[in-house]
């Protein structure tokens, strides 16, 4: 919700975190919080799935270009995130559309309806179950990049604690700063993409269209 207001001007706009949560469960009910659950629920194991085997296949096949580790762990995990993107993007589509909707829960079609009138209106390219394609590719491929090249790097310079405690501590704290940094660098893409994904401002206007375009919008229009 606080990707797709358009800043402070914007009638649906939230002043907080609280207030987001205030206003959804107001307006929507206690299940409002959990509108668009089952595409990620489905997406989750096809996409985890996909992100670690191709991987460990990128990384593989980087070893015979003699690359340095450090790198080879980047390049392979951007390889792995653009692969990912691809195959959880008709799902971010759903499930953005979903959550951009304001009646109840109850008052909501189904994941399936939803995504049957998303092909019958859009098809399956670039208006439809894969709007938003480029943005997606972006944010899993920048994530994915700074995370594995990260993790496994920091890994490899942090000695192994003989502790079996203080060893999953270093390691969970490793997870964390990965991920933590992973998510700052590629949030402009995950913007990008809600933008792209959700409602457009004037209804039968495309105005966030690809992913650098929206980004060079939101950044002219709101900073």
């Amino acid at each position: 919700r606080f990707q797709i207001q358009r800043g402070k001007t914007d009638p649906t706009s939230y002043k907080s975190l609280g207030d987001c949560f205030r206003t959804i469960f107001q307006r929507e009910g206690l299940l409002g919080f959990y509108k668009g659950i089952l595409p990620p629920v489905l997406a989750e194991t096809p996409k985890r799935a996909v992100k670690f085997f191709t991987f460990e296949q990128y990384k593989k096949v980087l070893g015979y270009a003699s690359l340095p580790p450090g790198l080879a762990f980047a390049v392979a995990g951007l390889g792995s995130g653009l692969t990912e993107a691809v195959v959880v993007n008709p799902f971010e589509v759903v499930k953005v559309t979903l959550q951009t909707n304001q009646n109840a829960f109850t008052e909501q079609p189904s994941s399936f309806a939803q995504a049957q009138q998303i092909i019958k209106t859009g098809g399956l390219g670039s208006q439809g179950l894969n709007k938003g394609l480029t943005a997606t590719l972006g944010r899993h491929g920048v994530f994915n990049m700074v995370y594995f090249g990260f993790y496994f790097n920091v890994k490899n310079i942090l000695p192994v604690n003989k502790d079996p405690n203080l060893e999953f501590l270093r390691k969970f704290g490793i997870g964390l700063v990965s991920g933590t940094i992973a998510s700052i660098i590629n949030i402009p893409f995950d913007v990008a993409k809600s933008r792209i994904q959700g409602p457009q401002p004037v209804p039968g206007e495309i105005k966030y269209r690809t992913c650098f375009k929206t980004m060079a919008t939101v950044y002219k229009e709101e900073g």
